[in-house]
């Protein structure tokens, strides 16, 4: 079997490690050139994810790049701590990395394993076959036949439109994100985890990171125009506005980064109807995006690539593989979608050691991620 993946970001790499462990052969087309990228927002693996890497023997090399996070504090507008939190007591807490360093140590793990990644290879449309296989085109003329296709192709996935044209398009949810590294300002992060105040308009994230600098994040509700208009400067007075009058470090720490921030606009897609067909299938933020307040996009995706890579290892054709995936993971990634709804900023309150309720949410016996082996 030959697998065609479409994508090199965190889904891709991590379903050419999975499928090499199980025995099978793939390669990784990514739309951006090698050098593409940069530090860019940075995410969290919580423990469901970070046992999805074990499970397809990942785990060190992006443990080995991320740095913990023991400790959970929380603020009101006035600057009050509500809370203080140890974490990692009854499962492993979670590991800050960038966006682009979790995929870079993924891809190098997917070349150790054979797996090539060929980069400026932009996926434009993809043919299926009478004999089941499936035909990959990209925007230099380049076409790769594989025996399936995994669209591993982000938020705004080519392959989720082959599959169905009329798939719904990733909602605005009303929810701006930024980004940023401020230096110094340790002391509106702490130590040993991560520092959140629930502001009077948004709220605020920030970590001691191991630069020396200070990690944050904001989620901002807005409109789509405030929105467009945010994501377009990525200026960081404009996203400190949000948290003046606060009486927290947060408008602060916004204005100590150079600019121009990494800035968003959260969409998510609550139901996809069709997550595979003739030969091709979506995984990960290709076929559930969601939002980033449940922190579990990369670790879904993670779980994504093992999950698939069990259901091919075990019936290699594809329709029963791709059945096997969808009744495994479709009701609990939908789950983690639902739970990233709701207000933004609701009252500080106690949050259990062991984990989010999205990550709780996330997992069940019959999604249970074992070791990928041939």
């Amino acid at each position: 079997m030959k697998v065609l993946i479409a994508g090199g970001g965190i889904a891709g790499p991590a379903a050419g490690i999975a499928l090499a462990r199980a025995g099978i052969g793939s390669e990784i087309y990514e739309a951006y050139p090698r050098e593409a990228g940069g530090a860019g927002a940075f995410l969290t693996l919580t423990a469901n994810g970070q046992e999805a890497l074990r499970a397809i023997g990942a785990a060190g090399p992006v443990l080995d790049a991320s740095f913990p996070a023991t400790r959970l504090r929380l603020f009101d507008p006035r600057g009050t701590m509500t809370g203080d939190f140890p974490l990692g007591q009854d499962r492993p807490c979670s590991r800050t990395i960038t966006r682009a360093g979790l995929s870079a140590v993924l891809r190098r793990e997917a070349a150790a394993r054979g797996v090539p990644v060929r980069y400026g290879k932009r996926l434009t449309s993809a043919e299926a076959g009478p004999d089941g296989q499936v035909t990959a085109i990209f925007d230099d003329g380049t076409r790769v036949v594989g025996d399936l296709l995994i669209g591993a192709d982000g938020i705004h996935s080519p392959v989720r439109a082959l599959i169905d044209p009329a798939a719904p398009a990733p909602r605005f949810i009303g929810l701006v994100i930024a980004c940023g590294y401020a230096p110094g300002a340790q002391d509106a992060a702490g130590a040993e985890g991560y520092s959140m105040y629930y502001g009077s308009r948004a709220f605020f994230g920030c970590t001691a990171g191991p630069d020396g600098r200070t990690w944050w994040f904001a989620r901002i509700p807005a409109d789509e125009a405030a929105a467009a208009a945010m994501t377009a400067s990525g200026d960081p007075d404009l996203v400190a506005r949000s948290f003046d009058g606060d009486s927290t470090p947060a408008a602060a720490v916004i204005r100590a980064t150079p600019g121009p921030l990494s800035v968003t606009s959260a969409r998510d897609i609550a139901h996809l109807p069709a997550w595979s067909d003739r030969g091709m299938i979506v995984i990960g933020d290709a076929a559930h995006p969601v939002s980033p307040r449940t922190t579990q996009g990369a670790s879904l995706a993670i779980e994504d690539a093992a999950v698939l890579a069990e259901c091919l290892r075990d019936d290699p054709s594809p329709g029963a593989a791709f059945a096997a995936f969808e009744r495994r993971r479709r009701e609990q990634v939908e789950s983690v979608v639902r739970s990233g709804g709701g207000d933004e900023n609701p009252a500080p309150r106690a949050r259990p050691a062991g984990g989010s309720q999205a990550e709780s949410a996330g997992r069940g016996a019959d999604g249970t991620i074992r070791s990928v082996r041939d």
